[in-house]
């Protein structure tokens, strides 16, 4: 058994880490403060081709895959969160739908400047009233001559108040079948196309500096093309991808996790009480070493669904268990090293009080935690072993 990351992965890890300790890290609490996005520096990744790693090459991407994007993920989630999840959401929820259910056209007009990085992406699915309830939606997509009329709330959207968002792919409900269940399809909004308003920037605990929108649609009229995939299916193809979204956003714990037990170790091994350092304490170094073993159970939970993935392997259940375990494990990092800091912890101007006002939304966001327990459960239920 070879645990070993991939030359290539290692060396696309390293690319990431220069440019987050470039690009990144030395603006990230500035970026906060300012609740701004960077999309400048999301601009400078699109030219380092980092923007469509998941994106074959035939449509601007790199296609390198789960493995090398988490190794990616670990490099840019250490250095700021809101940007890592900003980059995260364009690189797999906003991307994946097109490049997986697209046509051809459809993906060279908007699956193309999504992963050269020219533009930023965004994915609506929840609503006011839905978000872990997926099929609870309400927006609608009705036939209007040689188009569609779409009608609705999206709520905590990524990415498309940005001066770089190209558009929307969203979830809408178009028909009702015989039994009387929902139909649904998924559709490409442009942006600035008529009807659809994007929301003031919602004010957030934590992701400061990413752009989190309500999106109003009113009467909102797009031609037949943007229909993507097929009509009645969109609720399938949107949990298709949502196994890789869920791999992303644990990939997205393992860097918090990881980086508040680096600052932790860092803090206790420079701070002094009663005479000698804090690492030097019994209770301290209790503390880290939970920490360390929890960080690496994460990484082996995280990289076994990302291989699963990568080797056409199913891989739903593993990615449930790594959302879940990972974002839970980053949460109690995050608090440990908060409380490793002490009060230098509780003040803004510390690097782990942003990760730790962060870190909930992990739990949150990609499906709840309580939603991964329900999916793992029926797994194991079904089959009786993972």
């Amino acid at each position: 058994m070879d645990l070993d990351l991939p030359a290539e992965a290692i060396e696309l890890q390293k690319l990431c880490r220069d440019f987050a300790e470039k690009e990144i890290e030395p603006h990230a609490e500035s970026w906060s403060e300012q609740e701004r996005f960077p999309c400048e520096v999301f601009l400078k990744m699109g030219a380092l081709d980092l923007t469509g790693l998941l994106i074959p090459e035939e449509y601007g991407g790199t296609g390198v895959g789960y493995v090398a994007y988490v190794a990616a993920m670990e490099a840019i989630g250490a250095a700021d969160q809101s940007f890592a999840a900003a980059w995260n959401a364009h690189s797999t929820i906003a991307s994946l739908p097109l490049a997986a259910f697209g046509t051809d056209e459809q993906k060279r007009k908007w699956l193309t400047p999504l992963a050269k990085g020219t533009h930023i992406g965004a994915f609506g699915l929840t609503e006011p009233t839905a978000g872990s309830d997926a099929a609870g939606i309400r927006t609608t997509a009705r036939p209007d001559g040689d188009g569609w009329v779409v009608n609705g709330t999206k709520m905590f959207i990524t990415n498309p108040g940005t001066d770089i968002s190209l558009g929307v792919t969203i979830l809408a409900v178009t028909d009702t079948n015989d039994d009387g269940t929902k139909r649904f399809g998924t559709f490409y909004i442009p942006t600035g196309t008529p009807g659809y308003t994007v929301g003031n920037s919602l004010k957030k605990i934590g992701w400061h500096a990413m752009d989190t929108r309500e999106l109003i649609f009113d009467n909102c009229w797009i031609p037949a093309e943007n229909l993507i995939g097929e009509e009645g299916n969109g609720l399938r193809q949107f949990l298709d991808v949502l196994d890789g979204g869920r791999i992303s956003v644990a990939a997205l714990a393992l860097s918090l996790a990881q980086q508040a037990l680096d600052l932790a170790a860092e803090h206790a091994s420079q701070r002094e009480q009663f005479g000698k350092r804090l690492s030097a304490f019994q209770a301290v170094q209790h503390k880290l070493a939970d920490m360390a073993t929890e960080v690496e159970a994460a990484r082996g939970l995280v990289y076994r669904a990302a291989w699963l993935a990568d080797n056409g392997r199913p891989f739903g259940q593993a990615a449930a268990m790594a959302k879940l375990y990972a974002s839970e494990v980053a949460n109690r990092a995050a608090s440990a090293s908060v409380q490793i800091h002490g009060g230098y912890g509780y003040i803004r101007e510390s690097k782990i009080s942003r990760f730790y006002a962060d870190a909930k939304i992990l739990e949150i966001g990609e499906g709840t935690n309580e939603i991964q327990r329900t999916v793992i459960a029926r797994q194991v239920l079904r089959s009786g072993r993972v």
